[in-house]
């Protein structure tokens, strides 16, 4: 599977964004995906992750106002992100797990499989 996220752009803090994650291959559908970001200068870190099963799972930093989906028929992982804030700013990634085990959802980068070019995500005070 191939990631491909998109919908990155400038905002003003308090407002949205949706980011979408598009990936080939016929077995989307059995992957964990994540999202992750990484601020100039900083470690790339976890966002939210949605299993096969559509359990999911956010950082701290941005629960209550980031959503995950993903839709399987379309091959597609979303981020919705809303009420953003300048300490959102950042290269947001998109990646897939292999993992048969529907309950435990990774949050280390390392241990993703797939990643795709980021989408930069810019918000201004």
């Amino acid at each position: 599977v191939q990631p491909q996220a998109s919908g990155g752009g400038l905002v003003q803090a308090g407002g949205s964004l949706r980011l979408s994650c598009a990936a080939s291959g016929r077995t989307f559908s059995s992957y964990h995906m994540g999202w992750f970001r990484q601020p100039q200068g900083k470690e790339r870190e976890f966002v939210a992750v949605v299993s096969w099963t559509t359990r999911t799972y956010y950082a701290d930093s941005v629960k209550g106002r980031f959503t995950i989906s993903r839709d399987n028929a379309k091959n597609t992982v979303y981020l919705q992100m809303n009420n953003l804030n300048p300490e959102d700013t950042a290269v947001y990634y998109c990646a897939a797990r292999v993992d048969r085990n529907p309950l435990v959802l990774q949050t280390s980068p390392r241990l993703y499989d797939y990643w795709g070019q980021g989408t930069l995500v810019t918000v201004s005070s």
